[in-house]
């Protein structure tokens, strides 16, 4: 009776997101009638009211938001979450990998692919932005700085919804999400585009940490850092030069509002992709699935164990505070964090309106960064190739000292007055892409187990600060050129690259609790 019980709920549960999804996308679909009729005009919807199809569709999507949730979130989350505290899933340090780990990391790119291309649009879409509702740029900064802000709430957000509800849940929500925010597309006001560009932030925010967590789980030991740089650096590169591909297609012909509707098909496809994704398999065993954990756990050749009391008695009676190399390290990934943070969010948000406001068409700059992420693409193989095989440390410094290069072009063809952005554009790409391939991973293997969480999260919302940052100015009525940017930026760029090379320590093909030991397992110290 129990077990047709948990059946019947597990198929209600399946027909719930299923309503959901349809129902979101009916509601995003009420919105295209009126970009359609807008033909006529370039696609420009400024002023004009919102019609009753429109409202239903909002309504639509919301509730079917909330029916996906429905189906995807379980009920007695106090009970599971108990259930999930001490266990621990991990491959064997020498397994080998299998067509189910290279299979799960191309669904991870596709998907990371999908969710980074939704800010990296952000760029794109403000000249036409500025032109169509005819306000200054520090008015249409609202809307990169609020789906910044978003993309903070969401990496909280999604980070607790994945550790109680499962991996899999929190990314086939997020796509949903994705999905409905793709009406930002429609909305005739620029107060509507920033709240919906809030709730695609949200949405985008946790994606990464999301697949971060579900590696970790599922790959062997000595291939986890390579394979976390790979995926996300293929996910970062491959998002920006999809954003800019499109934007240099499509755009000329539909105006900066496709770039939003665009997350119609996208969004659907990462749903569709949910279904290649395995639940993780702490997840299962927490909802007291064990036969399902075990075939996954078999898949991936992984095992679920608890940690001693002896580990845990460790942890509570050290008392030693954390020493100054541990400190250091975290000032230097954080300042290359925020300096990645201030030129992904910042200079390279402005660089499309920067080539437009020099005589460049929206196309032809669109496709010069469309090529210049194509030009990058290589990039990723050969940071997981250094950081895999040469150096963790070297790996990510080399990473920044090509970020420097690239704002030394920026800021000399800025003074020139003339040349060919495409180099100084590839290098800024080339290094940022290394860098945010990177910093996490080696961020993650740098810190003690007690303070590691905290010091990644850190991290990786300075990756956000830097950009929060970036667009505070410009609403601020602050406006720099892109020459005074490049030199602002490269001061905590340069930073960072001195104390990394300073207290950063080699951390490739060594056990992480032989580095929990050099660094000091040592008790309560605040970091």
């Amino acid at each position: 009776m129990q077990a047709m019980k948990s059946t019947l709920s597990d198929r209600q549960a399946v027909w719930a997101f299923v309503l959901g999804c349809l129902a979101v996308t009916a509601g995003v679909a009420a919105h295209l009638p009126m970009f359609a009729m807008a033909q006529s005009m370039h696609y420009h919807l400024a002023g004009m009211p919102m019609d009753t199809m429109m409202v239903a569709g909002m309504a639509l999507i919301v509730l079917g938001t909330l029916v996906a949730a429905y189906g995807l979130l379980p009920r007695d989350v106090a009970a599971r979450r108990a259930a999930a505290a001490g266990i621990v899933i991990a491959a064997p340090e020498d397994a080998a990998l299998r067509p189910a780990h290279w299979g799960l990391m191309a669904v991870l790119v596709i998907a990371l692919v999908i969710d980074v291309m939704k800010p990296a649009s952000l760029g794109f879409t403000v000249p036409g932005m500025i032109s169509e509702y005819g306000v200054p740029k520090k008015t249409v900064s609202l809307v990169p700085f609020f789906a910044l802000a978003g993309t903070v709430t969401g990496s909280v957000l999604w980070g607790w919804i994945a550790d109680i509800y499962g991996r899999k849940a929190s990314i086939l929500l997020s796509a949903v999400m994705f999905v409905g925010t793709s009406i930002c597309g429609a909305m005739p006001s620029l107060a509507w585009n920033i709240a919906m560009c809030f709730m695609m932030g949200a949405a985008a925010g946790g994606m990464l940490p999301v697949t971060y967590a579900l590696l970790a789980e599922m790959m062997p030991s000595r291939h986890r850092g390579w394979s976390l740089v790979l995926v996300g650096g293929l996910g970062a590169v491959g998002g920006y030069f999809a954003a800019s591909g499109l934007s240099a297609v499509l755009q000329p012909i539909f105006g900066w509002r496709i770039l939003w509707l665009a997350n119609l098909p996208t969004g659907l496809t990462l749903v569709v992709l949910g279904a290649f994704i395995p639940e993780s398999a702490k997840f299962l065993l927490a909802r007291g699935r064990v036969d399902e954990a075990e075939a996954v756990m078999r898949r991936f050749g992984a095992q679920a164990q608890r940690p001693s009391t002896g580990v845990i008695a460790e942890k509570r009676t050290s008392h030693a505070p954390i020493g100054v190399k541990l400190y250091g390290k975290l000032a230097a990934l954080s300042l290359c964090a925020l300096s990645w943070g201030l030129i992904n969010f910042g200079l390279l948000l402005w660089l499309p309106a920067d080539l437009v406001a020099k005589g460049y068409s929206v196309g032809l700059s669109s496709r010069l960064l469309a090529e210049s992420a194509l030009i990058a693409f290589p990039t990723v193989f050969v940071a997981a190739f250094l950081y895999s095989r040469w150096s963790t440390k070297w790996a990510l410094a080399t990473m920044i000292a090509v970020t420097l290069a690239g704002l030394l072009l920026v800021l000399r063809l800025e003074f020139a007055g003339s040349g060919s952005p495409v180099l100084p554009v590839a290098l800024l790409i080339v290094g940022t892409n290394g860098m945010i391939a990177t910093v996490l991973p080696y961020a993650a293997e740098s810190f003690p187990l007690r303070v590691r969480g905290r010091a990644t999260g850190w991290v990786a919302a300075c990756t956000k600060g830097g950009g929060l940052l970036a667009q505070g100015l410009t609403i601020s009525g602050i406006v720099l050129s892109m020459g005074i940017s490049s030199l602002l930026v490269m001061v905590p760029t340069a930073l960072s690259l001195m104390l990394i090379a300073w207290f950063g320590h080699e951390t490739r093909g060594r056990d992480l609790r032989d580095l929990d030991a050099d660094s000091g397992q040592l008790g309560h110290a605040a970091l």
